[in-house]
């Protein structure tokens, strides 16, 4: 692959220093995934340049303008404080007619309601917990055969906003509570699915129409405490020190019962298909002590920084942490983008 022009598009406030010398985890938690792949694309020969966009599209405008990047490397995941205006900034570097990394606009549209994303991965052959929304506005009235316990969460909110071990709930009392929360707190529509308890896994996806998974990974907390559910919080994903507190250490999926890697794989490819999905994400799934698996959500664009789950399942199929920005550029490129087939005409 030839030395690319790269602008790595990121929020302003997210954009890396030169370098992390000096610095703790906690220093740089904020930018880790900014500084991983500005410094992961140079250390391959790229021209690389960050850019911090406010939530002003003539900024990002004048930056391609500027830059005139072989690829958007995008890492921006809301826009006007609007996580669904993800969507909107490809869909306007589509415009642009500039190829970008991670998922189309359509795709990302499909992922973000939760309810739309399941619905569509059921109608193609994949198992979904039972579910119901609750928009704002409205009053909470579950149907019977919703069964608690229940897990209440944004509708399309990402990055565990708003979960926490009251996310789980067994009355109706407690789950008008919890939908109040995202109503009024977090200013979302929440959802509430039946509850899959169990073991939790993330499965890597890669590519566009003939998409490759990665080995399944797995969320463990050994060090959590008697009664506490086995879920990622916003606190697990995101605080550092309670995650060290509480050992978080994700890992490969060991131990599965026969068939179920199998299963996993399947329903993630059937999920990424289904819902348009291109470049790379991120398919969350539990499994009940019975064996039987279950897609909780999609996740396009996932998080990328060395050491993370998705860069570590990479590392775990042979595909390094550079190895694995040259992909994902190498699919920014080859995304058939509608431009590309009307200038051929």
């Amino acid at each position: 692959m030839k030395k690319l022009r790269v602008l790595v598009l990121c929020h302003e406030e997210l954009v890396p220093p030169d370098t992390i010398a000096g610095m703790s985890d906690e220093d740089i938690s904020d930018f880790r995934a900014e500084y991983d792949v500005v410094s992961g694309c140079r250390d391959l020969g790229h021209q690389c340049e960050p850019a911090g966009i406010p939530d002003d599209v003539e900024v990002l405008h004048a930056a391609i303008e500027e830059f005139r990047p072989d690829v958007c490397f995008n890492l921006l995941v809301e826009f006007h404080r609007a996580a669904h205006y993800d969507a909107n900034v490809v869909g306007y570097l589509e415009l642009l007619r500039r190829d970008y990394t991670g998922c189309n606009p359509r795709g990302l549209t499909l992922a973000r309601d939760k309810a739309l994303s399941k619905t569509v991965a059921a109608a193609a052959g994949v198992r979904v917990p039972a579910f119901q929304v609750f928009p704002k506005g409205k009053r909470v009235r579950r149907r019977p055969a919703l069964e608690f316990p229940l897990f209440v969460k944004s509708l399309d909110e990402e990055a565990s906003l708003g979960i926490s071990r009251r996310s789980i709930v067994k009355t109706d009392d407690a789950l008008a509570e919890r939908v109040a929360f995202f109503h009024d707190d977090v200013g979302s529509a929440a959802i509430a699915e039946e509850y899959v308890d169990g073991r939790e896994f993330y499965v890597g996806v890669l590519g566009h129409d003939r998409p490759a998974t990665l080995p399944p990974w797995e969320l463990t907390i050994p060090n959590l405490a008697k009664g506490a559910p086995n879920i990622a919080t916003r606190r697990v994903k995101w605080n550092i020190a309670h995650q060290k507190k509480i050992g978080v250490k994700n890992r490969r999926a060991r131990d599965l019962p026969d068939g179920v890697e199998r299963e996993l794989d399947d329903f993630a490819k059937k999920t990424y298909r289904a819902l348009g999905l291109s470049g790379y994400a991120r398919l969350d799934f539990r499994m009940r002590p019975d064996g039987r698996t279950y897609l909780l959500e999609a996740n396009p664009n996932p998080d990328i920084t060395y050491g993370e789950d998705f860069a570590e399942s990479a590392e775990a199929a042979g595909v390094g942490y550079e190895a694995l920005l040259q992909r994902i550029l190498r699919l920014a490129r080859r995304y058939p983008a509608g431009w590309k087939a009307a200038s051929r005409v």
